[in-house]
């Protein structure tokens, strides 16, 4: 009785984590960094062209399926978001508007911190910056795994959504994690 009353509570812990950071992410103030969706592989080849699609690693259907999923969840959570920043890599920009839930909005500043070293504290700190002044609307930010590790210190699966409350300083709280459906 004992192993059985254990399992059922750790096979549903994950979905009651999962509804508390769907509230979570409904709550004014709150942002969602999400990883792009499923695309297969590990890097961008060397010598691949921002601005052509051809050179990068792409979204495939499973991943432009995990991202149409991802938008109908959200709306079926009410979550009304009323805007979109996208890395400019092809498969957060794709990822980003199979979404479908607000005009989209490359963002410099959610590129890849892998390719952009140089620059990765005034990339980093600009995107506290409009987290911080997110906080009047809902906004979901699509970016990479390397900037969500950086700024969470957490690592994020392909599609998942990590949500956090912004707070004076540029400093965030975790809140929750949504994973794909």
């Amino acid at each position: 009785m004992r192993i059985a009353l254990l399992l059922l509570l750790l096979l549903a812990a994950p979905a009651m984590a999962d509804e508390a950071a769907w509230r979570a992410l409904a709550e004014p103030g709150t942002v969602g960094l999400m990883r792009h969706a499923e695309a297969p592989g590990t890097l961008d080849p060397e010598g691949f062209q921002l601005e052509d699609c051809a050179t990068q690693r792409l979204l495939d259907h499973t991943g432009r399926a995990q991202a149409r999923a991802m938008g109908e969840a959200i709306r079926r959570h009410g979550i009304a978001v009323a805007r979109v920043y996208t890395s400019q890599w092809c498969r957060c920009r794709e990822t980003a508007e199979l979404l479908a839930l607000a005009p989209v909005e490359p963002l410099p500043a959610l590129n890849s911190l892998l390719w952009a070293k140089a620059d990765k504290p005034a990339q980093l700190a600009k995107v506290r910056r409009l987290m911080a002044d997110a906080r009047r609307e809902k906004v979901l930010m699509v970016t990479h795994q390397f900037n969500i590790g950086e700024l969470t210190g957490q690592g994020v699966a392909s599609g998942e959504i990590v949500v956090v409350r912004p707070e004076a300083g540029g400093g965030f709280t975790v809140l929750g994690r949504i994973l794909p459906p």
